[in-house]
């Protein structure tokens, strides 16, 4: 039997946690915030300025979010407790595994909304651009490639964000060699930026009729979605833009017009390329954007001054260089190697199951336990 007692006690003992959250949040200034973008709306002549008017309806909406989300929170609290004392009366085994699982639940989202709080970066609120590159090894690292596709695609799904492809291109034979997605979502680039970098599966390959025990790698690129509002000054004189036609997973008019774009930021040799939009003008600005992302990146991560001052470097995909390794052979085991974190259950990481390896990074993070 649940003790509801020590279940009740754990639970009221959460108030304090989420008071802490709260001011951490800073609920009381998004409240005042709320109130004077909601008086700014209200103002004659608001529409007036449409670009303008829009950035703050955006930015009431999120607001909005950020409170109803706390507030939904604290309710939910209450509603534990008020469970709780149900099942204390009723005396039902049934509505006692009924509280402890929503018990459990709230703890689970208080958790989560902790870790939300150290998402404090520029770009952290900002959505993600992920880009996935198969190594060397043919059909094994691009079949690989393709495998963590699917496994970021379906954590999108089940964080409740969205995704849209931005360049697929296949693989020789199975797989494929490279692809870009924009993934939508509150902190999106908060949560993923942990995951960039060369990642390595060992497994029996199904592509070795000898069924050898193979390694092979494929890196992820992460970056944030810019702004608009962000001016960078790209020269046109430093790109080489050229068209193709599309092929691969997408597109209406695949193999029909050559209305794909690939970019090339000849300085640092960062090539961008946009094939799933319908004309090769919407193909253009998805390069634009990319190219935009990567290089503040890059610009950000080498402490550079200028955009100019950056100069092409590829690291090699490969070993030395893994963040984690994903083994399905001789044993099952996901294991960061930044943070130390693992999950034995890799069939469910490849379904999505990544929130550990993301909030351990997160904690590493806040506590200055990250490596150069």
């Amino acid at each position: 039997m649940i003790q509801l007692d020590e279940l009740r006690i754990e639970v009221e003992g959460l108030t304090a946690q989420l008071e802490e959250l709260g001011q951490a949040m800073g609920i009381s200034a998004l409240e005042k915030e709320q109130a004077e973008l909601e008086e700014q709306a209200a103002q004659e002549g608001f529409w007036n300025d449409m670009a303008n008017s829009q950035k703050v309806l955006q930015r009431t909406k999120q607001v909005k979010d950020k409170i109803a989300k706390y507030q939904k929170l604290c309710s939910r609290q209450e509603d534990a407790l008020v469970l709780i004392e149900m099942a204390q009366e009723d005396g039902s085994e049934e509505l006692a595994e009924e509280a402890k699982a929503e018990a459990d639940g709230l703890k689970e989202q208080l958790d989560e909304m902790k870790l939300s709080t150290l998402l404090t970066g520029e770009y952290d609120n900002s959505n993600a651009i992920l880009t996935f590159h198969a190594g060397a090894g043919g059909t094994e690292a691009q079949d690989w490639a393709e495998m963590l596709y699917r496994m970021y695609t379906r954590w999108t799904e089940r964080r409740g964000f969205k995704y849209k492809v931005l360049n697929y291109l296949d693989g020789d034979e199975a797989g494929m060699k490279s692809a870009s997605i924009l993934v939508e979502g509150e902190n999106a680039y908060g949560y993923l930026q942990s995951e960039g970098g060369v990642h390595r599966l060992v497994r029996v390959s199904p592509f070795d009729a000898s069924g050898r025990r193979q390694t092979s790698f494929a890196s992820l690129e992460v970056m944030p979605e810019i702004d608009d509002s962000i001016e960078i000054d790209i020269r046109p004189e430093d790109l080489e833009v050229s068209t193709f036609r599309s092929g691969g997973a997408g597109g209406q008019n695949v193999n029909k017009v050559s209305s794909a774009v690939r970019i090339v930021h000849i300085p640092s040799g960062i090539v961008v390329s946009s094939q799933q939009e319908r004309s090769q003008l919407q193909n253009k600005a998805n390069c634009m954007k990319m190219l935009k992302a990567k290089l503040i990146k890059i610009k950000e991560q080498e402490h550079l001054d200028k955009i100019e001052d950056i100069k092409g470097v590829q690291k090699e995909i490969g070993w030395g260089s893994q963040i984690r390794s994903y083994v399905f052979m001789p044993y099952t085991l996901a294991k960061d190697h930044r943070t130390g974190f693992e999950n034995g259950n890799i069939n469910a990481v490849m379904d999505g199951d990544i929130d550990g390896f993301i909030n351990a990074y997160l904690k590493a993070k806040s506590l200055g336990e990250l490596g150069d």
